[in-house]
């Protein structure tokens, strides 16, 4: 991959980034104000009293200006769920990767070169990349009688390094996403909630009897902040950890196959 096409997929990726967070944003503000402030949702249909008993859109509502960003919080991290399972599935390419790995492995024992090239071709995965571009380099260095082993070996190497380097970005581009939503829901959904917390004791501090619907407001919006804020916190760590753990599986592949290329490689130069 050149370095114009690597540049080009990354401002594409920053664009996508971009505008999912916008898209989001505007979803959830509609949500927001159309369906959970309908007045329907209220006692004498009036968005800034009380919500019907047992409906949680109006609930949510009383949260305040605060929900929506949540909210957006909460379908960006949806939006790049469903990219780093389309992403992923593409990098794991066809079929199991155990059986891919296994077949490349007696295929190298039996030094079919071009029939492991041909498997590479139809798994057309990450790993599949990586093990190509390492296979042409090892035909190269087979027909190669000027380098010495050591060299050959060397060389072989750095094909997989070099292959790999292309591969992993890939492989962890926008998980800095799920990091960044797991910290910054908390913070929001707790900003949220001082704010809320704020409004109770204003309530209280009435002389007199307490505003009780303030104060029932109050209330409301500390809780509803912090059930999205914790919300949002705990999914974004638990999609991190998944998809973290399903790279480190993918790399692991990766380096065990160019381990055995390698290796395959050494014993043919010793046999020779």
């Amino acid at each position: 991959m050149s370095k114009q096409g690597s540049s080009f997929k990354d401002a594409l990726q920053n664009v996508f980034a971009t505008s999912a967070i916008l898209i989001a944003f505007i979803v959830s503000y509609i949500l927001f104000t159309q369906i959970m402030g309908n007045p329907v949702n209220f006692e004498g249909g009036n968005p800034k009293g009380q919500a019907l008993q047992g409906n949680y859109l109006g609930m949510i509502y009383l949260g305040g200006l605060i929900v929506p960003i949540l909210m957006t919080c909460v379908l960006v991290l949806i939006i790049f769920i469903f990219e780093r399972v389309i992403t992923l599935s593409r990098a794991k390419g066809k079929g199991s990767l155990n059986t891919f790995v296994s077949q490349l492995q007696s295929l190298l024992g039996q030094d079919k070169i071009e029939e492991a090239m041909e498997a590479c071709d139809k798994q057309r995965g990450s790993l599949a990349n990586v093990m190509k571009a390492g296979l042409l380099r090892y035909r190269d260095l087979q027909k190669d009688k000027e380098l010495e082993k050591d060299q050959k070996i060397l060389s072989i190497q750095k094909a997989f390094e070099e292959a790999t380097a292309l591969e992993l970005p890939m492989l962890s581009k926008n998980m800095v996403i799920f990091s960044t939503l797991a910290s910054i829901s908390v913070l929001i959904g707790l900003i949220g909630t001082v704010l809320g917390m704020i409004r109770a004791f204003a309530a209280l501090a009435h002389s007199g009897a307490p505003d009780s619907l303030a104060l029932a407001g109050g209330i409301s919006e500390a809780l509803v902040n912090t059930a999205f804020g914790i919300t949002g916190s705990t999914l974004s760590i638990i999609a991190f950890n998944y998809f973290s753990s399903t790279i480190d599986s993918y790399t692991f592949k990766i380096d065990e196959a160019g381990f055995s290329l390698t290796q395959n490689f050494a014993a043919s130069l010793k046999n020779n």
